[in-house]
């Protein structure tokens, strides 16, 4: 099979495209053969500060396709059928094998470049808004990186859950693309003080829930714009370079930080659940994700290049 490896650990540089021998699955696997890959925070993340086990390592968290072949114990799928799946690596191929829980059946009429993009996206924002960040009709939320995949699917999420949403991103124009998606006050962070427009859009009270989908960069106004034991919801990053909270600190300013992976909790029926509502609310319209890109599997350096600078609106998608 075609697929995307690297050795080191690096810049996107450190990617190659070649022949590697296809995946082999066992009993409990299915092996799909990829149509779109999404780029996930995490695959850049890995790229730059996890060693690859094994090498050559296959990068990729998440991909749409056909189910290729399943093995013996595997009761849900069979060949022939559009799935999406989750794998903590092996993505960036022309084969993914994944085990039989870590699957989602794609449902009819949804197009799979938005089910490709789908499961991290919906699922990692509604853990973070509603399984652990707890927001409730009328709390303020800030969300750090609106115009991502995740910070789309929180936006949504969000206004469904009747909060008043405050999101943040690198332009006006892009502030006024996600508007439609339920944004009540952008916040443009190049030119904008965070914690003064948060403080003033809460009356001076504070927010009562951050969403930090950009690793942290901005730590200090995001906590500045909290009420006093405001929630932050530490989620994203896809550079190394990460803050962290003293323990003074969260006495000192009354913070409840909590943090989400949804990829360690994905073969739970919890998460299944959540994720299958996803995928039928992207199928009958109540929620969208736009494509910003499709980049085909054997130009994945600029691919990841354009996730890392390029501020892309929706998500990054591979065409295998």
């Amino acid at each position: 099979m075609k697929a995307i490896f690297y050795s080191e650990n690096g810049g996107p540089e450190v990617m190659r495209y070649g022949d590697l021998p296809d995946p082999e699955p066992g009993p409990g696997d299915v092996l799909i053969r990829t149509r779109f890959v999404s780029i996930e925070g995490g695959d850049l993340l890995n790229r730059l500060i996890s060693p690859p086990d094994p090498v050559p390592f296959v990068p990729g968290y998440q991909a749409a396709g056909i189910v290729d072949a399943v093995g013996s114990d595997v009761v849900r799928f069979k060949p022939g059928q559009a799935v999406v799946a989750f794998n903590w690596h092996g993505s960036h191929a022309e084969l993914f094998a994944t085990r039989e829980d870590y699957v989602y059946a794609i449902p009819e009429g949804l197009d799979m470049q938005i089910a490709a993009a789908a499961p991290i996206a919906f699922g990692t924002a509604h853990d973070a808004l509603v399984a652990y960040g707890g927001v409730q009709p009328g709390e303020t939320v800030l969300i750090q990186g609106a115009g991502g995949g995740v910070g789309l699917a929180a936006v949504q999420i969000a206004r469904d859950l009747g909060a008043v949403v405050i999101g943040t991103a690198s332009s006006a124009e892009k502030l006024e693309r996600i508007r439609p998606f339920g944004l009540d006050h952008g916040i443009n962070y190049r030119e904008e003080d965070i914690a003064k427009r948060c403080l003033e859009i809460s009356g001076g009270r504070g927010i009562d829930v951050t969403v930090d989908l950009a690793g942290g960069k901005g730590k200090d106004l995001l906590v500045k714009a909290l009420r006093p034991h405001g929630r932050y919801g530490a989620v994203g990053a896809s550079t190394g370079e990460i803050p962290s909270f003293s323990f003074f600190e969260l006495i000192g300013e009354r913070l409840n930080v909590y943090g989400v992976s949804l990829g360690q909790e994905m073969h739970t029926q919890r998460v299944r659940d959540m994720v299958e509502t996803a995928l039928a609310r992207l199928a009958d319209g109540s929620y969208r994700m736009p494509i910003d890109r499709v980049f085909p599997l054997s130009e994945a350096i600029e691919a990841h290049r354009h996730v890392a600078e390029g501020h892309p609106f929706g998500r990054v998608l591979l065409s295998a």
